[in-house]
């Protein structure tokens, strides 16, 4: 599934951004539950849910800013996401300041981790990590231990390249955590977090897309250069030829 994530347009309403993913032949949305889906509104999420699906369009996830030892409750979190019709919820693994790992904060991750996917997995829903700097999942040591620890059958990571290291770099960490692959988020950066046009990124998303072969469920817009709904646009077409081409050379789905 080809998809965008609501929080690449902050600014807009939900209905706004239905039309965008629409507009550009998307399948579907991950809806943001910073500003789009707040998780304390459980009305609002099945509202937003069934716009997307009367849209013809697919609620590919609940990406949620529920952190990992942060002390806050799952449960909102959960409700909204069963609201929305998600059926996977993104959180985030903690907060980190250095990319070494203390033990006991990530047993303290993992232990957390287990009982939030226990959770969803009794309401029939996957868990999935965002991959991201600052955080567990900063580099992929730390992220397969963190997946190992928690040890949850409903448990995966999304994945998207880190722009401060190298494209071989970034390779070697994708293959490593995947077993666990769910979704990519997909964007293309230069080094200092610039963005650029999808377009510049075709070489090494090829790759991307090689290493990754089936694993992956759902690659999702995002980080559009000038959060231009144009750019838009033309990343989605982009990402649509691209699949259709790498899986003409073997790097498909």
């Amino acid at each position: 599934m080809l998809g965008l994530t609501s929080i690449s347009f902050r600014g807009k309403t939900c209905t706004e951004v239905i039309g965008l993913a629409k507009k550009a032949g998307l399948d579907g949305i991950e809806w943001g539950g910073d500003v789009h889906v707040p998780p304390e509104n459980e009305e609002g999420a099945a509202q937003v849910g069934q716009m997307t699906r009367e849209a013809g369009l697919e609620v590919l996830s609940y990406g949620s800013y529920y952190r990992l030892c942060q002390g806050t409750d799952f449960h909102p979190v959960l409700r909204a996401a069963k609201a929305l019709g998600a059926p996977m919820v993104r959180i985030w693994a903690g907060s980190v300041e250095r990319e070494t790992i203390d033990p006991a904060y990530m047993d303290q991750a993992a232990g957390e981790l287990r009982r939030v996917c226990a959770l969803a997995q009794g309401e029939g829903l996957r868990v999935s990590l965002e991959y991201h700097r600052w955080t567990l999942t900063w580099h992929s040591d730390s992220a397969c231990m963190l997946l190992k620890k928690a040890g949850a059958g409903n448990l995966h990571t999304y994945w998207q390249p880190n722009p401060d290291i190298s494209h071989a770099e970034n390779c070697r960490e994708l293959a490593e955590i995947l077993p666990w692959l769910s979704s990519f988020h997909v964007f293309q950066w230069n080094r200092g977090d610039e963005r650029r046009p999808l377009c510049e990124g075709e070489d090494v998303w090829r790759d991307y897309y090689r290493i990754a072969g089936d694993r992956r469920r759902n690659s999702l817009l995002e980080f559009i250069r000038g959060d231009s709904a144009a750019q838009l646009q033309a990343d989605a077409q982009v990402l649509k030829q691209w699949e259709s081409a790498f899986q003409r050379t073997g790097a498909s789905k």
